[in-house]
């Protein structure tokens, strides 16, 4: 089928996973700075340079036809404090970048938040303190004001569920707690930061649309005995985020639960919920894989979640790669929500290295992507709203806590020379994008 003539076909990456230049232009640390250097482990100071490469990798963007950028605005760039004085040189950067990717026929598609809390912040409290959502509406501010005269679409917080769960239950994301019903409560205070956001984009920038990227795991029961411990794990990591956002209420099953295991959610105030319940344009979608759950207790919560299942296709990363289970989200999505949707993540990890010639040659990828887009395209058969697809990632660029190992790029990054190489699964995407249908890969891609 042929794609919509106004959808958007991008790439995506945020600011600490590819920036660099953590020390330069008045940025100040942020927890990521904080979490790799007490940990000994690869940091975003370096990355992909882009901070000084960005003209490059525009041009090589718009060299693949791509007519939107999905990247990440550094609060510690814009704001360092996290709260009080703003860092012109900050504003000035990313002024510059979003009038680039313009000239270029680019559109802009800026995350107002993607990890990089100002230390700062996080010393007076971080996501803990509700003081934080409401500084993060404060940031939201500084930025309508200076670039949404250009940006029609704005996305607020991303993937909340890894930022509560990676991040304050299991310790291996910044800021690197490990409790649950801090857990919970930063959860909350992420969508409310989401909330208070929405509140300022429709009252400053009426005009433009926006919404909040979630990371969504369609879950499936090992076995049909599974399949209440298959409901309870969906509504840890999709209904928890998906029923406030978009109906106003948190699912009751969970409330539940979780005053089962951390007391009364107390910090849930009057009015919180209508806030968080603000209506979004669109609803992002951050996909990679399935979740595949037994009815056995793990880690104090009353499932188990599975492995990769024998026979089944995975990514050089392990995880399952499995279109089928991306068409069943978009569908239940618009089904049970009904909001348009934004493909703001979609990816995986082949290591592909370049050959004797330079040549990159991930076929692996380019046969997902191709896989995902049939998906996509069935999903939208059956009614789902798409707006666009982004995939991650432009660049090989840092992998959180888990370093550069893993290459989730459609141009290669030479660690040492920061060359870069577009690579065969690049001109795959090229190909889909100037047909705006999925095509065949051919076999030599």
């Amino acid at each position: 089928m042929n794609f919509p003539p106004d959808f958007l076909w991008g790439a995506a990456t945020s600011a600490y996973q590819v920036e660099g230049a953590v020390a330069e232009d008045g940025r100040a640390p942020s927890i990521w700075d904080t979490f790799t250097a007490g940990r000994g482990i690869d940091s975003g100071e370096v990355a992909c340079d882009h901070y000084h490469r960005w003209p490059a990798d525009a041009d090589l963007m718009a060299g693949l036809g791509m007519n939107a950028y999905r990247f990440s605005l550094a609060w510690p760039r814009i704001v360092p404090a996290g709260t009080g004085p703003v860092n012109p040189a900050g504003l000035a950067h990313y002024d510059r970048m979003i009038d680039g990717l313009l000239e270029r026929g680019i559109t802009p598609v800026p995350t107002l938040y993607h990890w990089d809390l100002p230390q700062a912040s996080q010393d007076r409290g971080g996501w803990e303190s509700r003081a934080t959502a409401e500084a993060f509406a404060a940031y939201t501010e500084v930025c309508l004001d200076a670039f949404g005269d250009r940006v029609p679409t704005w996305l607020t917080v991303n993937e909340p569920w890894v930022v509560s769960v990676l991040g304050y239950r299991l310790g291996l994301h910044a800021p690197g707690e490990t409790d649950l019903r801090g857990s919970v409560l930063v959860a909350h205070h992420l969508l409310l930061a989401h909330g208070l956001a929405m509140q300022r984009i429709r009252s400053l920038r009426p005009a433009a649309r926006a919404g909040i990227p979630l990371s969504l795991y369609p879950t499936y029961p090992a076995a049909d005995a599974d399949a209440e411990a298959a409901r309870g794990s969906d509504g840890y990591t999709n209904r928890w985020f998906l029923d406030p956002v978009l109906r106003g209420e948190y699912p009751a099953d969970m409330v539940e639960l979780f005053e089962r295991l951390v007391g009364p959610l107390d910090f849930v105030r009057p009015g919180d919920l209508d806030v968080i319940g603000t209506r979004p344009d669109l609803l992002g979608v951050n996909y990679y894989t399935r979740r595949r759950v037994a009815a056995a207790p793990q880690d104090g919560l009353p499932w188990r979640v599975l492995g990769a299942e024998e026979g089944v296709p995975r990514t050089e990363s392990g995880w399952e790669d499995v279109p089928d289970a991306f068409h069943d989200l978009l569908v239940r999505l618009h089904h049970d929500y009904g909001t348009p949707l934004l493909i703001t993540e979609n990816g995986g990890v082949w290591n592909a290295e370049p050959d004797a010639a330079g040549r990159v040659r991930d076929t692996g990828r380019s046969h997902a992507l191709r896989r995902h887009l049939l998906a996509l395209s069935r999903a939208m058969d059956e009614g789902a709203r798409m707006l666009g697809y982004l995939h991650w990632s432009l660049l090989d660029n840092l992998e959180w806590a888990e370093g550069y190992a893993r290459r989730f790029g459609l141009v290669h990054v030479d660690r040492t020379t920061q060359e870069r190489r577009v690579k065969d699964s690049a001109c795959y995407y090229a190909r889909v994008i100037a047909a705006n249908s999925v095509v065949e890969v051919e076999e030599d891609e």
